[in-house]
């Protein structure tokens, strides 16, 4: 008995229409990457700020909300009022303190988006806006490794 090449396509059509199914929906859940080229500080990603361990840093924290924000250096301080548009400066780092905490907070829990720059070698730029996602950024910590983190 000689089958027919119809009768042989159906056959295979359920293996075909699964294998299709499932290599779609692993490309859609796990898209494919691509590998390419960047020219520096122009089409590449932004690269993580860091800094040399031990090194000492000056800080600087902007409030550019239109509100009053409060921050508090985790190493036993009392919060510092930090109005609209001043800028608040203090070194850390150095053999004796090579990591540091900073929290930031609006008194009435209005959410807040922290950027982090680097404008100098030895300057961490800590900019305090309005917005983000509940409950927003509260904290930066530089690492012992001399990596910033925002939490």
């Amino acid at each position: 008995m000689t089958r027919s090449p119809m009768s042989r396509m159906y056959k295979l059509l359920p293996v075909v229409l699964v294998t299709t199914t499932l290599f779609m929906g692993l490309t859609e859940r796990y898209p494919i990457a691509t590998a390419g080229t960047c020219v520096a500080r122009s089409s590449c990603g932004q690269q993580p700020i860091k800094f040399i361990p031990g090194q000492r840093i000056t800080v600087e924290v902007v409030n550019l909300t239109q509100r009053v924000v409060q921050l508090q250096k985790i190493a036993g301080t009392n919060a510092v009022i930090i109005r609209p548009g001043q800028v608040l400066s203090f070194g850390r780092g150095g053999k004796t303190e090579p990591n540091f905490s900073v929290v930031v907070w609006d008194a009435i829990g209005v959410p807040l988006k922290v950027n982090i720059l680097k404008p100098e070698a030895r300057t961490l730029r800590i900019e305090v806006r309005s917005g983000g996602r509940p409950p927003g950024d509260r904290s930066i910590y530089l690492k012992d490794d001399g990596r910033v983190a925002v939490f």
